[in-house]
């Protein structure tokens, strides 16, 4: 009986007992919840214009931080020596590697296998993935490397505010993180819906052949989906990386969208927004109150353990079609 009060009501005692940590738990939980966001919105885009699971956009995170990371070097090896115009300088120059990657994928991956089964489309983005794994290693080698945003895009320091009775604080690299990702996920999310190219995408995702019937391009549509994904790759690789480095390693973090995309559902810009704060939140809520209490490290395995039971009573997710089959 003592362990269930402790699992059960313990933490919520402590919550009522302490609201400043209970606000800073919530805080952090909100920009890891939109950062979470930004990494899934990356898959939701490929797969409504395709309706396959994009494997290759973990890597896409790395390989855009790091073409970023080394041009920036090879700008100031060349003479540039304002390292502001050489950051800047190297942003264009990987948003124009990333289309080019678009318009490369489009031509030689995904040209040749219109109207072939999903399978083979998402087979084609592993293999696509293991063919950035060997060029980032060829180009910029495996070492880890310093993300430069940490002193030149996103500010440093701290704002602590002082909130019943105690401190919170509020870190300057998160609030633009967390600004930039909003303002990223919400343009996107009205560029999607509201315009003739979103309009496009869906017809797209219910069926190739149907679009291509009524005048819809499907390599400029797959193009500019594929480029979009590569700038939300871009911009979850600095954000990430700023808060550690840019390694191969980093891939990794796309296995932190899959319970989002669960709860959201894989067809939903909105559901990417919502899966993303509720398993931000729910992460460090659980680490924080009830890690102790289960041994610590839950929050490794607690955003699966949410989307497994979403998966048992609303496998379409909270923004999903809901797919009925007449038989």
């Amino acid at each position: 009986m003592d362990l269930l009060y402790k699992i059960f009501l313990d933490p919520f005692v402590q919550m009522g007992s302490a609201p400043d940590l209970l606000l800073q738990t919530l805080w952090e939980g909100l920009v890891g919840g939109v950062l979470y966001a930004l990494i899934a919105l990356g898959f939701v885009l490929i797969f409504k214009a395709s309706g396959v699971f994009n494997f290759a956009q973990g890597i896409m995170v790395v390989f855009a931080a790091l073409t970023l990371v080394g041009l920036f070097a090879l700008l100031t090896r060349v003479g540039v020596s304002n390292a502001h115009l050489a950051a800047f300088a190297a942003l264009g120059l990987t948003v124009v590697v990333m289309l080019g990657l678009a318009i490369a994928v489009e031509k030689l991956v995904l040209r040749p296998l219109v109207n072939q089964p999903d399978i083979i489309l998402f087979m084609a983005t592993f293999g696509l993935t293991y063919v950035l794994i060997g060029l980032g290693e060829l180009i910029f080698g495996g070492e880890p490397k310093v993300m430069i945003t940490n002193e030149l895009f996103l500010p440093r320091g701290a704002w602590d505010l002082e909130i019943f009775g105690g401190f919170v604080t509020f870190q300057h690299i998160d609030i633009a993180a967390a600004i930039i990702a909003s303002l990223m996920v919400a343009g996107l999310a009205v560029f999607f819906s509201k315009t003739r190219i979103g309009r496009a995408l869906r017809a797209v995702a219910d069926s190739h052949k149907a679009a291509l019937s009524v005048g819809i391009s499907l390599e400029q549509i797959w193009v500019i989906v594929w480029f979009a994904s590569g700038l939300v790759a871009l911009v979850t690789g600095i954000m990430w990386a700023a808060r550690s480095d840019v390694s191969f390693a980093l891939q990794i973090i796309a296995l932190r969208a899959l319970p989002v995309l669960i709860l959201g559902g894989f067809t939903s810009i909105p559901g990417a927004i919502v899966g993303g704060l509720i398993i931000g939140v729910g992460e460090k809520l659980g680490e924080f109150y009830w890690g102790p209490l289960l041994g610590g490290g839950i929050e490794s395995w607690l955003a699966y353990f949410i989307a497994l039971v979403f998966l048992l009573f609303r496998p379409q997710g909270l923004f999903g079609e809901k797919i009925i089959e007449r038989v």
